[in-house]
Formats: structure tokens, sequence, C-alpha cells
């Protein structure tokens, strides 16, 4: 199953790496991984989405825990919540195409951020799934690159991750 875990984290060199190789000696994957400073400039909160049963994500769960520079942690997965993923990708854009492209963008509620001759360049936010179903209604021939930020995500309601 999806999970994705919440951590705040000591905004220090190093902190990234030591939850890296966390998952890395233990054999587990990250699908994706994204890391800002918050509001108090000590802390950083890093989002990360794994595959797991309930027994693996537990003990990554404890891991992380006991990782030094984790202050806290919450995995988003087990009650409400928001997320999100900006893709930029790359089209081809001939001239019986361009129409249908831009059409495409509209449905998803993309934006069209730059068009040359033979290109458009479209913005898609939402969750994960809006952005593979993006991909699939592109013709694959005519995608020339996809940039994924990865998954960010936050809790509904008052609930909230803070030191």
């Amino acid at each position: 199953m999806r999970h994705i875990i919440s951590i705040l984290l000591e905004n220090e060199a190093g902190a990234l790496c030591r939850v890296a190789n966390l998952f890395s000696a233990r054999g587990y994957n990250i699908e994706s991984l994204t890391v800002a400073p918050t509001e108090d400039a000590s802390l950083s909160r890093m989002t990360l989405v794994t595959r797991g049963s309930d027994d693996i994500i537990e003990q990554i769960v404890k891991q992380l825990n006991k990782l030094i520079d984790v202050v806290k942690l919450s995995d988003l997965t087990e009650g409400g919540h928001i997320e999100r993923e900006l893709m930029l990708i790359k089209v081809k854009a001939h001239d019986g195409q361009r129409a249908e492209m831009h059409r495409l963008a509209e449905i998803f509620r993309g934006r069209i951020l730059d068009v040359t001759d033979n290109t458009f360049t479209i913005e898609v936010t939402g969750a994960s799934d809006k952005l593979d179903g993006f991909l699939s209604a592109v013709n694959h021939d005519d995608i020339l690159e996809v940039v994924r930020s990865g998954v960010t995500g936050i809790a509904r309601g008052q609930k909230a991750l803070h030191a």
C-alpha cells in the first residue's frame, strides 16, 4: 500500500542523507521525496512516499523515530489529507495537434507556460493519479520531456505536524 510520510527534522547538514541511508540499508524504496524549510528556520519538512505492508511501514516509522534528526513524523495516509504534485511536461505541438493539446491542458486544468513553433510546455498540478492520467492521455510519441516535483501533503482540519 502507498504511504505518504511527513517528517519534521532538524535543518542540518546530513539529515536528509541519514533518512535516505535508513531506507537504502533496509532495501526500502522511496518513490518520491520533497524537502524544504518550515516557518521555523531550524526545522525542515520532508514528505516521502513509499510502498509497503502495514508491518513494513510500522518498521519504517519506528526506525525513522530513532534518528536523532527526526523531531516528529506522521503517516498522512492514516487520516484525511491533501496531497499535491507539480508536473512540467514539454510536448510536440504540430499544426494539427495544437488545438487538441490546448483542449487536453484545459480538461486537466493545466496551464500552458511556454509556446514555441514546435512545442508546448504545460504545468499540471494535483494528486499523482491526475498527473498519471494526463500522461496517459498524451500520445507517448509527442512527449519530449517530463519533470515531476514529487508529492507534498498536509493533514486536513486541525491536525498539524509541529514541534
